[in-house]
């Protein structure tokens, strides 16, 4: 008997929940992934990567993709509607704290023009050994490593239009990759770090490396309580403001969609995350003014974030078409580890610049420039678990400076698409801007530490 209602999305959204637990189990129990301090929603999407790969249950591949782009959006809008930390630190804490975010922004600037360099020369070489790609096949590499599954998925969606076929499950090859860097390279990284016995550091606990609690452990609150239940449920009430903001976000884009060229309309909507937080933020600033900020409790809001980007993680892996994936098999592996390596060797070099907080910010922006900025935290709590140095405060104040200058450099490599630049013109401007990030970062000048800065 045929259901009498749709079950496509909600059994997809269960498929993904199943896999999730699965991972939760598995790094609870298996010793090998709490050494590697896989997250569970990695585990989850390795495990989801397999079973849609091996097993013909059904599934619709662009259902799955539609749930990682949807869940990427949401988790940016979180992040808008999170209220920011009250800074009580003034003086010298809080220009380390500004010099850190504009290093990491710096940073990001340079990985992802040096991503998409390797990427776009890697296209050209390709092409002399008679291997034709798709003229932005490269730049997925920087829009996988650098900002996420979400955004290659979303921008790779909108590049098929634009003739790249199978560009969004390219992208999200790419992005598995990176997580591996960020996992396998970055852990070992903090681990050394932490070994040398120079860096703050603190033993990981039994609760952190099995990610459950354990018997007679502590309870943690995840949030506070803003409304009353009598009325509507708190987590209801920070949900509807996400799905208010994405609702004003869709009225927006289709408005600006109608204004301009039907192809890059759809480059518009590849962005919609970045619209999604402007809006968020304009929310919470409306909240503010309005009187009610009370209402708005960062600590739950985090949690949904969280949440967002568990399932994106999972989503990811499920995503990956393997009969796709191989089909481009060597390309992928060559434009991954080349952009994996020289990434490294960027951040190891110039975090060695810094005089203060080194290994923090290093491991750090590792993750980010790799995987997200979830994975980003997750490498920083190695070596600073209960986030008390500023490095945590830094990657969120890091957005302000580097949304500009990233968001800037994503539409950049539409051009190709766009106005028809040869790859080679494309690859110049991109080579200027590593030079110009790679000046900056190597000045010792900009990043010294104050006398009081602790060390």
């Amino acid at each position: 008997m045929t259901p009498p209602f749709a079950f496509d999305a909600v059994l997809m959204f269960g498929f993904f929940s199943v896999l999730l637990l699965c991972g939760v189990l598995l790094r609870a129990r298996l010793s090998i992934f709490q050494k590697l301090l896989f997250p569970a929603s990695l585990i989850g999407g390795l495990l989801g990567f397999g079973a849609v790969n091996a097993v013909e249950f059904g599934y619709d591949p662009d259902l799955i993709k539609a749930f990682a782009y949807h869940f990427f959006n949401i988790s940016f809008i979180s992040v808008g509607l999170t209220p920011p930390a009250t800074a009580a630190a003034g003086g010298s804490h809080s220009k380390t704290i500004l010099r850190g975010s504009v290093w990491m922004a710096v940073l990001q600037a340079a990985t992802f023009s040096l991503q998409a360099l390797a990427g776009g020369l890697l296209v050209l070489v390709f092409a002399l050994f008679g291997t034709s790609l798709f003229e932005t096949f490269g730049f997925l590499v920087p829009l996988a490593f650098n900002e996420g599954p979400g955004q290659a998925l979303s921008i790779g969606r909108v590049w098929e239009t634009a003739g790249f076929a199978d560009a969004s499950t390219i992208g999200l090859s790419f992005a598995t990759i990176g997580f591996f860097f960020a996992f396998f390279v970055g852990v070992p990284m903090a681990n050394l770090g932490v070994r040398k016995n120079r860096f703050f550091k603190k033993t990981p606990d039994r609760f952190f490396l099995r990610g459950i609690l354990p018997k007679g452990g502590n309870l943690q609150p995840a949030g506070h309580l803003t409304t009353h239940s009598a009325t509507v449920d708190c987590l209801a009430f920070h949900l509807a403001q996400i799905g208010l903001a994405y609702v004003l976000t869709w009225f927006l884009l289709s408005g600006l969609t109608r204004l301009v060229p039907e192809d890059v309309g759809a480059i518009l909507w590849g962005f919609f995350f970045l619209f999604g937080l402007v809006v968020a933020i304009m929310l919470r600033v409306l909240f503010g003014a309005a009187g009610m900020a009370r209402l708005m409790d960062a600590p739950l809001q985090r949690r949904i974030t969280g949440t967002a980007v568990d399932y994106l993680i999972v989503a990811t892996g499920c995503g990956i078409e393997l009969v796709v994936a191989g089909r481009y098999g060597v390309p992928i592996a060559v434009m991954a580890l080349a952009a994996g390596i020289l990434t490294t060797a960027a951040v190891v070099v110039f975090g060695r610049r810094l005089s203060n907080y080194q290994l923090e910010r290093t491991v750090a922006m590792y993750g980010v420039v790799t995987g997200t900025v979830s994975s980003g935290l997750l490498l920083l709590r190695i070596v600073d678990p209960e986030f008390e140095t500023p490095v945590a405060r830094e990657i969120g104040f890091m957005n302000i400076f580097s949304v500009p200058v990233v968001g800037g450099l994503t539409l950049f490599l539409n051009v190709p698409l766009w106005w028809h630049w040869r790859l080679t013109s494309v690859c110049l401007v991109l080579l200027a801007v590593l030079l110009v990030a790679g000046v900056v970062l190597w000045s010792r000048r900009l990043w010294r530490s104050s006398p009081d800065s602790p060390l």
